[in-house]
This record gives C-alpha cells, sequence and structure tokens, in this order.
C-alpha cells in the first residue's frame, strides 16, 4: 500500500505534463476542484472595468508544493497582474481589475504554479457590448390577398450581445395624430390588454402579424421591442388602421378619346381593381410626351370608377398615361398603388402654326442669268407642328386666296438647292401636314456686305457641347446666325449645324446638336442687321481635347558628322484630337544621355546639332496637346566620319590627284618629245661612222694597272663631236701657226674604272658636238690609266695635261679645237 501510494504522484505528474505540452504554456483546466472563480459581471458594456477573484483551497489540491501558492492571470492567452493575500481558513485569495475590457467576448483564467509551469485552474467567460440601438423608419403594409400585416425596420448599431427582436402591436384604441407621420407617442395600454406580434426569423428586419391578430378598420398600436442583457429599445408607435395601409392593386385604362369640339382636351375612363369596388378611391394620372423630360400629373380624381377629362394637350402628339389609386379615407401612411400599365394616345392633328427659322447661301450660277441659292431652314417644334409634317415647299411668292404660286422646291428634308432668275430677292417657305399648310414664312436674301463682330471665342459647355462669346457691335442688330461644320466633313454637307438666336443683345449662345467630343469644328458667326447681313467671322474649337491618336513619322532629311535634319508630316486633323501645343524631339546615343527640344507646331523639320561623329542615336518625337501627349516610333541614325564639304574636298582632292597621274602617264607614254627630254635616245656607238676613225693597228702599250683596281667593261655616258662650223670664228684666235695637213679623226675614250662613265668624243676639223649616251655595250676601247705621279699633276679628268703620242684622238684635238674642249671639260 505504501509503494502504491508512493507512486500515486509519479502517475499524477505524468499526466500533468501530457496536459502542460498539448495546451502551451499554461495548461488546460485543472479540475480537481479546489479553485473558484468570481467575477463582478459576466456581461458588462465595453470598456467598462471588470473585478474578479480567484480562491485556491490548498487542502483540495494534490500535489501542489508545500510552499507558497503562486496565483496568476491570464485573459485568453495573455497574462495580467493581480494581487494576492491569504484567504480565510488556509485559502489563498487573488484579486483582478482590468479597468478598460475591450473584448467583445474573452475567458479570464486563473492559474497556480506547479512544478515550474502555470496549470490552469478555474475560468470565467466575460462578454461586452452595448446597450440595444433604436429601431428606425418602421412601416407595415397590409396584403389584401391574406389581409397579413407586414412590417419592416432599419435594425441599430450591432450591439455585439444576444439581443432579442419582436414586433409587438396592441389593440387598444388611440386618438389619431395629427400631421404626415402618424406615431402613437401618447398611447397608454392598461395591463390587462393583450399585446400580440410576431418575431423575426434568422436575423431579418421584418416579420407578418397575420390576420387573427389584427382589428381591422380600428386603431392598433404597433412598435419594435429590442433586448438584451444591457437594456431594451423601442421604436417609435404607429397608431394606423391595418386597412390605412392596404396596398391596392393598380386601376385599369379603359379608353382615351379627345373630346370633339375641344381638340386640346380629352377624356379617359377607368375601372378599379377587383375586390376594392366597395372602397372609395383616390387617383391620380400622369402623362408625358416622348421628348418631355418629365411626367405631367394630375390629381385629385376621386370616384370607384368612371371617367376624367384633361385639357392643354398639343395637337398631333402622342402621349403615355398612367393610373394609380388609394383609399379616400385613409391616413398620410396610406400606400398608393403601383402605377397601371400604360396606354398611349395621339391627339387630332392641325395645319402648322409660326414662322420656320430659315438660312441661306447665294451665288451667281454663270453666264444664263440665274442665282444658286441653297436654302435651310428648322423644323418647326411639336407645339407648332401640330402633327406629323409631311414636307415643306418653297415658292416665289406667296399663296393667294384660290390661286397657288408655282413651287420651285417640295421636299421632306430641312434644305433645299435651287435656281432663281439673278434679281430675285425673296422666296416663301411653307410646311404642312395632314391638316393642312402652315402660312408662308419670308426669306430675303440680303448681301453680305454688313459689319463684322468683333472677339468671337469660343469655351467649351461639356463633351457634346460649345458655348461661343463675342462682342456687341456698335449698330442694332435683329438677330444672330451661327454656322458650325466638322474640319474633316464637306462643306454645306450638315444641313442642320447651324442656329439662329433672336435676341439681337445676346452676347452669347450654347451649341449643343452635333457636337462630337475630340472633333474639331469651323464655326462662323453672322450678325443680320437691318436690309443686310455682316461678313462672318470664323474660328476653330473643341468640345473636349485628348492626346493625338498618333505622333508624327520622322523621316531624315540630311545627316552630317555633327548635325542632322529631321522632317515629318503633319497630322492630320482626324488624328489630332485637339490643338497640337508643340512637338517634342528626344534623341539618345545612350540610356543617361538623352537630350530633348521643344518644336513649334506649325513648324514640320528640325536640325538637331551638337552630335559626335560616327555615332549611333536613336530618335523619337511626341506630338502633345493640352490634354495629354503621344510618342512616336523611333528613328535610327548614325552620324557622320565626315561633313559633306570635307567629303567634297577629299574626293576633289583624290581626283585632282588621279587626273594627275592619268596626264602624265598619258604623256610619258603618247608624248615623243617628253620622251626625248627625259629619255634621249642615244645611238649605238659600236654601231656609228666613230668606229672608222680607230687606226686598223694600234701599237699596243703595256699597260699599267693600280693594283688595288681591276680592269672592266667602260659604261660610256658621253660622246662629243667637235666639229668645225662654216663661218664661224671661234671666240679666242690662237696665234698663227704652221698649217699641217689634216690629221684622220681618232676616236678618244677616256675610262675611270669599272662601271664609272666614259668620257667619249669624235673630233672634227673645227668644233664638237656632243650626244649622252645610254649605258649599253661599246666598241673595243682603250682603258685611260692614271699616270704614277711622275709625269706631272693629274686634272679632275684623271689624265695627264699633255696627251700622249699613243691618243691620236687627243693628238686631234690639240691640232685644232683644243681650247673648246677645255672649256667643255670644265664646264
Amino acid at each position: 500500500m505504501a509503494r502504491r501510494g508512493a507512486g500515486t504522484p509519479s502517475l499524477l505528474q505524468l499526466s500533468l505534463l501530457l496536459l502542460l505540452h498539448l495546451g502551451g504554456e499554461c495548461g488546460p483546466s485543472w479540475t480537481l476542484g479546489c479553485a473558484s472563480v468570481a467575477v463582478g459581471s459576466h456581461i458588462v458594456p465595453l470598456g467598462s472595468a471588470v473585478t474578479a477573484s480567484c480562491t485556491i483551497q490548498r487542502e483540495l489540491c494534490r500535489g501542489l508544493d508545500q510552499g507558497k501558492v503562486q496565483i496568476s492571470w491570464m485573459l485568453d492567452n495573455k497574462f495580467v497582474a493581480g494581487s494576492q493575500r491569504q484567504g480565510p481558513g488556509g485559502t489563498e485569495v487573488s484579486n483582478l481589475t482590468l479597468p478598460w475590457f475591450n473584448h467583445t467576448q474573452a475567458r479570464l483564467w486563473c492559474c497556480v504554479e506547479w512544478n515550474g509551469t502555470k496549470q490552469r485552474v478555474g475560468m470565467a467567460e466575460i462578454r461586452a457590448g452595448y446597450p440595444p440601438a433604436k429601431p428606425l423608419n418602421l412601416s407595415c403594409v397590409l396584403n389584401l390577398s391574406d389581409y397579413g400585416l407586414t412590417c419592416q425596420w432599419e435594425q441599430g448599431t450591432d450591439s455585439h450581445l444576444p439581443t432579442s427582436i419582436v414586433l409587438k402591436c396592441a389593440g387598444k384604441p388611440c386618438p389619431l395624430p395629427e400631421g404626415p407621420r402618424a406615431h402613437c407617442s401618447a398611447c397608454h395600454r392598461s395591463r390587462a390588454q393583450a399585446v400580440t406580434g410576431c418575431t423575426p426569423q434568422g436575423g431579418h428586419s421584418h416579420c407578418t402579424v397575420p390576420r387573427r391578430l389584427l382589428q381591422l378598420y380600428r386603431q392598433m398600436e404597433i412598435w419594435v421591442s429590442a433586448t438584451n442583457a444591457l437594456g431594451t429599445a423601442e421604436s417609435e408607435h404607429l397608431c394606423i388602421d391595418p386597412m390605412d395601409v392596404a396596398k391596392l392593386d393598380p386601376p385599369t385604362l379603359q379608353s382615351i378619346q379627345s373630346i370633339p369640339f375641344q381638340t386640346d382636351c380629352i377624356a379617359l375612363a377607368w375601372y378599379v381593381a377587383p375586390g376594392t369596388e366597395h372602397m372609395e378611391l383616390r387617383c391620380e394620372l400622369r402623362y408625358r410626351a416622348p421628348e418631355d423630360p418629365a411626367w405631367a400629373l394630375v390629381t385629385g380624381i376621386i370616384g370607384r370608377a368612371g371617367t376624367a377629362q384633361r385639357c392643354g394637350f398639343l395637337f398631333g402628339t402622342q402621349y403615355h398615361f398612367q393610373m394609380r389609386c388609394r383609399r379616400n379615407s385613409a391616413s398620410a401612411l396610406a400606400y398608393w398603388s403601383e402605377w397601371s400599365p400604360g396606354r398611349n394616345y395621339t391627339t387630332h392633328e392641325k395645319a402648322p402654326t409660326g414662322k420656320l427659322d430659315a438660312w441661306w447661301g447665294a451665288q451667281p450660277a454663270g453666264a444664263g442669268g440665274r442665282l444658286e441659292v441653297q436654302l435651310r431652314w428648322k423644323a418647326p417644334r411639336q407645339r407648332e407642328a401640330n402633327g406629323r409634317v409631311l414636307g415643306y415647299r418653297v415658292t416665289l411668292s406667296p399663296r393667294r386666296r384660290g390661286r397657288d404660286p408655282p413651287t420651285i422646291c417640295n421636299t421632306t428634308h430641312t434644305q433645299c438647292n435651287f435656281s432663281v432668275p439673278a434679281g430675285t430677292r425673296r422666296v416663301y417657305l411653307s410646311a404642312y401636314n395632314a391638316a393642312g399648310e402652315s402660312a408662308p414664312t419670308e426669306v430675303v436674301l440680303l448681301e453680305r456686305k454688313g459689319q463684322p463682330l468683333a472677339g468671337l471665342r469660343t469655351v467649351p459647355g461639356g463633351e457634346r457641347s460649345l458655348w461661343v462669346h463675342w462682342e456687341a457691335p456698335l449698330a442694332p442688330v435683329i438677330a444672330y446666325v451661327l454656322e458650325w461644320q466638322p474640319v474633316t466633313a464637306e462643306p454645306g454637307r450638315c444641313s442642320a449645324c447651324w442656329q439662329m438666336e433672336h435676341d439681337g443683345a445676346a452676347t452669347t449662345v450654347l451649341i449643343q446638336d452635333g457636337i462630337e467630343p475630340f472633333q474639331r469644328y469651323n464655326i462662323s458667326l453672322y450678325p443680320l442687321y437691318e436690309g443686310t447681313v455682316g461678313v462672318p467671322v470664323h474660328t476653330t474649337a473643341y468640345s473636349q481635347q485628348k492626346a493625338p491618336s498618333h505622333a508624327p513619322k520622322l523621316h531624315l532629311r540630311r545627316i552630317s558628322k555633327s548635325e542632322a535634319e529631321l522632317c515629318w508630316e503633319p497630322l492630320p486633323v482626324e488624328m489630332q484630337n485637339g490643338f497640337i501645343t508643340s512637338y517634342t524631339i528626344f534623341w539618345a546615343n545612350s540610356i543617361t544621355d538623352v537630350a530633348s527640344a521643344t518644336v513649334n507646331p506649325s513648324l514640320s523639320s528640325f536640325v538637331i546639332q551638337g552630335l559626335k561623329p560616327s555615332t549611333l542615336y536613336k530618335v523619337h518625337i511626341m506630338a502633345s496637346t493640352a490634354a495629354g501627349s503621344t510618342n512616336g516610333t523611333s528613328l535610327t541614325l548614325v552620324t557622320t566620319v565626315l561633313d559633306d564639304t570635307e567629303i567634297q574636298l577629299l574626293f576633289l582632292t583624290l581626283g585632282l590627284i588621279f587626273v594627275l597621274l592619268m596626264v602624265l602617264l598619258i604623256c610619258f607614254q603618247k608624248n615623243e618629245r617628253m620622251k626625248e627630254q627625259l629619255w634621249p635616245s642615244v645611238p649605238d656607238p659600236a654601231n656609228s661612222s666613230l668606229g672608222k676613225w680607230v687606226p686598223a693597228a694600234v701599237p699596243q702599250e703595256p699597260l699599267q694597272v693600280l693594283a688595288a683596281r681591276e680592269p672592266g667593261p667602260a659604261a660610256i655616258s658621253t660622246v662629243t663631236v667637235l666639229e668645225g662650223e662654216s663661218g664661224k670664228q671661234p671666240g679666242k684666235e690662237p696665234p698663227a701657226l704652221p698649217v699641217a695637213p689634216p690629221a684622220l679623226s681618232r676616236p678618244y675614250v677616256r675610262q675611270e674604272g669599272p662601271g664609272e662613265p666614259v668620257q667619249y668624243a669624235r673630233v672634227g676639223g673645227a668644233g664638237y658636238r656632243g650626244q649622252r649616251l645610254l649605258p649599253e655595250p661599246g666598241p673595243r676601247f682603250y682603258e685611260n690609266l692614271r699616270g704614277r705621279g711622275d709625269g706631272g699633276s693629274a686634272g679632275d679628268w684623271g689624265f695627264p695635261e699633255e696627251p700622249p703620242a699613243t691618243f691620236p684622238l687627243l693628238q686631234g684635238l690639240r691640232i685644232g679645237g683644243a681650247e673648246e674642249l677645255h672649256e667643255c671639260r670644265a664646264d
């Protein structure tokens, strides 16, 4: 037993730990009956204070520590602080005060600490809310099919508490209040008087009192009562006879007809709905024409059934009639029946009356002496048409008794084009229907040469209207004629786009016919003076604007390394949707480097300056109105490396160089003289007559060759032939010498070394002649070797001053013409 008793706490501890794990920090209720929670009230006003106390009896709570019991509080899952004290009989008491309870429903837990955890040992549920609100707008209606009284009302503010709603009624009579609202504010019931009623279902705000609980044709008091734990509220009390709130079925219109002798009056007959034949009814009649904005109401029709008369109807006009009724003796709370099904009726027609507003345009027809006239007029109003107009007639003279003038135009439209003699100044216009023809309206074809108006301007009056303002002229005006035409329409196509203002003192008029938003209109204003028509003034206007439908498409006109000229076609008027205020050009060569410029809307081109050479740019245009903007598509362009001028100079330079090269090439190939100057033709010495001068046998001498030089072929560069010229004396005559017999000319060759040029000369009798030779292979030659320094000093040409005897050519030079050779060599 001892061992089993010792194990009991362990089992209890395990159970509590399991409950603690399932319940969180503060586990489920500990239902050992050792704790009790008391609150001041379980239902309190929202926002008021709440007091509670928790009492713990230690001897009933097994398993608690022997030390002091720790009591704590939780409001739902939130800890709140309370005060603890020791109560009588070894109990522990904790008190809690919540100064502001702002929960509509909450649970207050009392917890004790056991083994370091807080365990819930007691709980109290608290609800908070408001007293019930007063029901509003109570109304009732009696259904004649089952004679049940259905009442409805409006619920007040939610009280957050369970509320009971009951519709109550009592049969004690009370005096009928005066005024439009039959509310019983001073009805007193005896305690013995029964109160009946109904309870709404499903939270609805209406219910029906059955016939067995009602007292018909007697006053009853009816009200709505709302009750919850915090109080009761009642609606206003109604004191009504249930029959007064009966909603009758609508009557039926039987017939409508015109009174023969008074064609503007009608008589109608009706009968009441079944089940209401015994009631005295009060009925109302309403009617209107299709173009009327509101109904015309006829009241005070009293009777069970019968007829009624009404006058003041327009001729030839279709009207729609409806009727409704209620009990005549009912109070102000009585309900009208629904309006009866409608019935249409058209009154008798009468010939049109009044004058027609007419406007014209005239111009000469050419060489035939005729005048082309375009006449327009406004259809008469219904009050003047007196029925359906069948057509219009235009004549040159008014209609006389028994005689109809010739008709120049007969149409069903409101305009007519015709030609009249050039001197015609008046035409006559009339309208007719099935009942007759109106009196003719005289139209005077005046000349348009009067004083024009000033200060014409327009202001939007709405999406489909325009206000037109102008300044009053100095001369008196009879009337004004205003014309408007869509810019995109053909001139004169809209026959109804004009109106006449008969007030000559007016300075403003509202246009409402045919005005559409986002459409541009040309507006013209004509003043009508006595005997003339003023010159018109014009303006354009929009009733409403928006962003353009499209932006212009950019085109590249020219581009250079720093500039680009763009052009675009102006937007069509139908795409503008408003007045174009500006064009904006945007260009960018990167995301960050963006520039823009605003262009006047009258321009259609723009030059972008300051661009970088050989750079790609993205360009687009934005069109703007006062109501928005629209971007166009992007144009990609790349600037050039050079400007046009630089490119032209470059191509010109290259062209000149090419032409020069071609000229030189042609000159070098074709011009023999040029070739002779640059590349002279040198004869081959081997094939010249000079070869005949060389002696057949030349004494051979041993040649002394410098050790440092090797003999080799000599290149002949110049051949000089010295000849005497007849009749010419030398510049310096030498002294007379003995005349020696003429010697044969001998060739003389001078060679400097291998590859060096050779001076070659043919000596004549009394002079020389020189030629340049091409380096071609020559005949057999002599090598002129330099002396060893003992034969005298060597000159520039590398031979001794005195020619040796072995050179016959030099000997010949010495004989005659040696001075010229010297001078030539010095050259």
